[in-house]
């Protein structure tokens, strides 16, 4: 299928279901689509481990000082949870931009590794978030997956070949390098995947970094260099952007009082907490709760 076809079908899709700007999920778990008709401004967001496969138009990301642009005809990989902004830079209403997205299945990743006899040399690269030209391969396994959409017969029948092909092509893409990191189980990339895990288990509980450390199997130094050469941050940021978007998705999807949500994610300070929201989102967590 041409890019245009996908591109095509995927907007008469958005059409049909009343898509809003913000991705939507497919009734594919996991596969879901944007169609956006301008630019927007910069939002925060958690990227899960994925694979964004822009057809049309352009983005941006950034990943503490780091800045990742992609546009049409290339692929966004996200390895890891990472707490990010991101906005959409080139859209238009005759030319909005598109894409399709897939949540990664790290198990499967680990699976496919140990079945590959060959794959890319894996070298010393260990971002977590990586953009490369998206081959015609990928492209046409993409497109197979999204026909599957709506269909549920042929999802009964080909969604798991399709996720599988799909998790294929990135081990093999150029910038696949972090996904061949984590098919190694021992690798500095999977012990840094530990510690996220547990970070992210419970906001709550304060970063301990000699605890982290010690759960990669690392010295402290050379934990902080591995962690933050992997989500261009360090671990404190890391839990603190993490503890503000959880807050806010509490804050814009209930009406309880900020002061029980600024505990709930671990802060001991209502004051420090509505000052580094300001900080976060240019914007006070009462006054972002009206606006939204």
């Amino acid at each position: 299928m041409a890019r245009s076809d996908l591109v095509e079908r995927i907007c008469r899709y958005a059409d049909a279901k009343a898509v809003p700007h913000t991705p939507f999920e497919t009734d594919i778990k996991g596969l879901s689509i944007v169609r956006c008709t301008r630019p927007t401004a910069l939002e925060g967001m958690i990227y899960k481990p994925l694979l964004c496969l822009v057809l049309q138009g352009a983005k941006e990301s950034f990943l503490g000082n780091r800045s990742v642009r992609f546009g049409e005809g290339q692929s966004l990989i996200v390895s890891l949870d990472l707490p990010t902004v991101a906005r959409v830079t080139v859209a238009g209403p005759d030319r909005p931009y598109v894409a399709i997205a897939l949540e990664l299945d790290i198990a499967l990743i680990r699976g496919l590794a140990a079945e590959i006899r060959e794959m890319e040399p894996v070298t010393g690269d260990q971002k977590a978030i990586a953009v490369g030209t998206a081959d015609a391969l990928l492209e046409e396994a993409m497109a197979r997956l999204f026909n599957l959409v709506d269909n549920p017969m042929e999802q009964r029948i080909l969604l798991s070949q399709h996720r599988r092909e799909v998790h294929f092509r990135l081990l093999q893409a150029r910038h696949g390098e972090m996904l061949r990191h984590l098919g190694q189980l021992d690798s500095h990339a999977s012990r840094i995947a530990r510690t996220i895990s547990r970070i992210r288990a419970d906001l709550a509980v304060p970063v301990r970094v000699n605890e982290l450390s010690e759960i990669a199997g690392m010295s402290v130094s050379s934990f902080h260099e591995h962690f933050k050469a992997v989500t261009a941050t360090t671990p404190l940021r890391y839990q603190k952007d993490l503890r503000l978007l959880e807050a806010r998705q509490r804050l814009t999807s209930s009406n309880r009082p900020v002061t029980e949500i600024a505990y709930e994610v671990g802060y001991e300070s209502p004051t420090q907490f509505s000052r580094e929201y300001v900080r976060k989102f240019g914007i006070s967590p009462n006054r972002d709760r009206v606006v939204t």
